[in-house]
Formats: structure tokens, C-alpha cells, sequence
């Protein structure tokens, strides 16, 4: 970092948004929530999906229970409508019953939720945590600001589309699901002053990446659903912090995409030596900063 970059994060929380019911035939039912629609109604997806049409309620407590309204295609999840007494609220319920979503191929733990948030995480509403942040400390953004580095937040949630698989040969026909996403004024300005100085704007995580490449840097408030793929033209991110990403997954072909043609190969040069190293991948592993040549 130099004295005068930019450093974008996003300070999104995440939700205990995993539930765990069962139908009035005694059957277990795992729910992760991925939305919240109005009139109570949440998208979310379901296990076991087959045994849940419409119709099909789903008991959590004697005070929280819920009714499959429709499937939705996009997501495979459902549509869900919540149920609870007047004087509770459905986030005091869900901070009663859910889980932190911890990801999938996490099947044993002894963390704390807290230690799957970002130091700064601030705004409830992801159902996974923008894991290139987790290796910010409150000590090492304090010395960065010391050495002149500008910090400037966010807030994305982060939906469950981030992370499924390209299954379509055809990248253009892989689409994300919709994630909703806040810039405040205050970043529109700290860009341009950025920019104005000469210096770089930094993005950590490839949410903050979609997030300012939706609006151009912009203020906006809204949900977005950009796909960042190789042939992309990158328009405000100067550098990107990341972590190691999967084969076949949106993430790779984002950071692909911000190397250009030629950084391509160096992309698969890298991933080749961090695999002979025993670099960490997945959400917990180590990261990248990958920056455009000046």
C-alpha cells in the first residue's frame, strides 16, 4: 500500500440464517435463508427439497413456524411465510433459533459465530461472510490509516449465488443471483479524491469489486447481479485483495477477468505455486493482492 490509496471494504454482517425444524410428520427440516421479501416471506433453500412442496409446513418452536408457499426456479429454493406471535419480531426469533452458516465443507467447529464476521462487520443481512476481510485486524487497519492509507466501507450481502459452481459451459449463459447492495455518498467521494490525487482504489473481496463495477463507483442503493468474467472492462478497481478460489467458480473468472489476457497465465502460474506450497484455499485460506501494472 502506498500513503493515499483507497481501501474499499465491505462491512456487511452476517445473519444466523440456518434453521433447524421438522414437518408434523416428525421429518428434519434444514433451512438456509438467503432473503427477505415482504409480508414475512423469505427466499431460502430447503432440505429435503423433494419432500417439501407447497403447502408443507415446517415447525422450528412453539413460537416460529413456517409454510412453503412456491418453489422458485432460479435458486431451487422456496418461498417461504414466517409465522410468529404479535409481540415478537422475526429477528429477535432468528438470534433465538439460527445457526451462523458456516460454509459446507466446515463439518466440525469449536469457533465462536463472531469469529465468521469481519472486525468491522456492521450492517445484518449476508448469509456468508466477504471471507477476504477476515484477515483484518482492528491493529492493522489502525496502521494502515497511520501510514496514510484511506479506509472507506460499503455494505453487500452476500447471497448464496456468489459461491455455486459455473455448471454451463458457456459463461454468458451463468447467471448470479440478485444480491442487494448499498454505496453511500461517502465512497462516490472518497473515489474521486482518490482519483483526483493519483492514487489507487483498492477493492478487499470480490464483493466489494462487484459491488463499486455495478455503478461505476457511484452511490446506489439496490440490488445487482453482475457477472464479472474474462473480457470484462474493469472501470474503477485499481488492485484487489482475494483469497484462493476454486476451479470453475465466478470468483476465479472475476480475478481472471481484472489480469487481462496476458495476466491469465500468470494467474495459473500462481495458483500452480500455491498449490505446490500448500496455500490455504476456501473461505478460511490465504490471500492475493493483485494489483494492475502501473
Amino acid at each position: 500500500m502506498r500513503p493515499g490509496d483507497l481501501l474499499v471494504f465491505n462491512d456487511t454482517k452476517v445473519i444466523p440464517a440456518r434453521l433447524y425444524g421438522y414437518k408434523t410428520t416428525g421429518t428434519k427440516v434444514e433451512v438456509l435463508l438467503l432473503e427477505p421479501l415482504a409480508d414475512d416471506r423469505w427466499l431460502a433453500l430447503v432440505k429435503p427439497g423433494r419432500r417439501l412442496p407447497e403447502g408443507t409446513k415446517i415447525y422450528f418452536s412453539d413460537e416460529l413456524w413456517a409454510q412453503v408457499l412456491a418453489r422458485e426456479e432460479k435458486t431451487k429454493g422456496r418461498i417461504l411465510k414466517f409465522f410468529y406471535p404479535s409481540d415478537q419480531t422475526m429477528e429477535n426469533l432468528l438470534g433465538q433459533l439460527g445457526v451462523v452458516p458456516l460454509p459446507p465443507y466446515i463439518t466440525s467447529s469449536t469457533s465462536t459465530a463472531a469469529q465468521y464476521q469481519t472486525v468491522y462487520a456492521k450492517n445484518p443481512g449476508a448469509v456468508a461472510a466477504p471471507t477476504a476481510g477476515l484477515h483484518f485486524t482492528d491493529r492493522l487497519l489502525a496502521e494502515l490509516q497511520n501510514q496514510g492509507i484511506k479506509l472507506a466501507w460499503l455494505t453487500l450481502h452476500v447471497g448464496i449465488g456468489t459461491f455455486r459452481p459455473v455448471e454451463t459451459d458457456n459463461i454468458t449463459n451463468h447467471t448470479l443471483h440478485q444480491e442487494w447492495m448499498h454505496i453511500p455518498p461517502s465512497v462516490e467521494e472518497a473515489i474521486i479524491s482518490t482519483r483526483d490525487r493519483g492514487q489507487r482504489v483498492i477493492g478487499v473481496g470480490t464483493t466489494v469489486a462487484r459491488a463499486l463495477e455495478s455503478t461505476g463507483g457511484r452511490a446506489f442503493q439496490g440490488k445487482t447481479d453482475l457477472m464479472i468474467y474474462p473480457g470484462y472492462q474493469w472501470r474503477v478497481l485499481d488492485g484487489l485483495i482475494t483469497n484462493f478460489h476454486l476451479p470453475r467458480s465466478s470468483l476465479l473468472m472475476l480475478v481472471a477477468s481484472f489480469l487481462g489476457d496476458e495476466g491469465r497465465a500468470f494467474l495459473l502460474h500462481t495458483y500452480q505455486v500455491a498449490l505446490e506450497h500448500g496455500y490455504r484455499f476456501y473461505s478460511f485460506g490465504d490471500a492475493t493482492l493483485v494489483l494492475k501494472k502501473d
